[in-house]
């Protein structure tokens, strides 16, 4: 029983850890960095999902620049829920995520999304203004 219970316990963790060591540091450490002086971190919206940071005017969503198309979603969801402008910060880490900035901008454009777009280094610093 406590083989299974352990076996089960590997299975979790181990695509965790595996996925978090292609990063320099968790989407958590960006989200601290740059929310601290902006407004709340993981504020629970009315249809129980989290709103990474949610200041006075953005409802933002934190993702890796591979996740680009699916932070567009989340942001939009944060922004239906709260009443606030939609925003993301993109964590760029490595100089060819830049395409993935090129592609959210572009999308964000084409669509008329309305969406702010912020980037952040791989040292937690703000790369960009929207």
């Amino acid at each position: 029983m406590r083989r299974n219970l352990f076996l089960f316990a590997l299975l979790i963790v181990l695509p965790t850890l595996a996925w978090a060591a292609g990063h320099e540091h968790p989407e958590k450490w960006y989200q601290e960095r740059w929310c601290s002086s902006r407004g709340r971190m993981e504020v629970v919206l009315k249809d129980g999902s989290r709103c990474d940071c949610l200041t006075d005017t953005y409802a933002v969503e934190f993702d890796f620049g591979a996740k680009w198309a699916e932070s567009i979603g989340q942001s939009l969801n944060y922004s239906a829920q709260t009443g606030k402008r939609p925003g993301i910060v993109l964590i760029l880490e490595r100089p060819g995520d830049e395409r993935y900035l090129e592609r959210i901008r572009t999308v964000n454009r084409a669509f008329g999304l309305g969406i702010t777009i912020w980037t952040i280094d791989r040292h937690g610093q703000e790369r960009s203004r929207p």
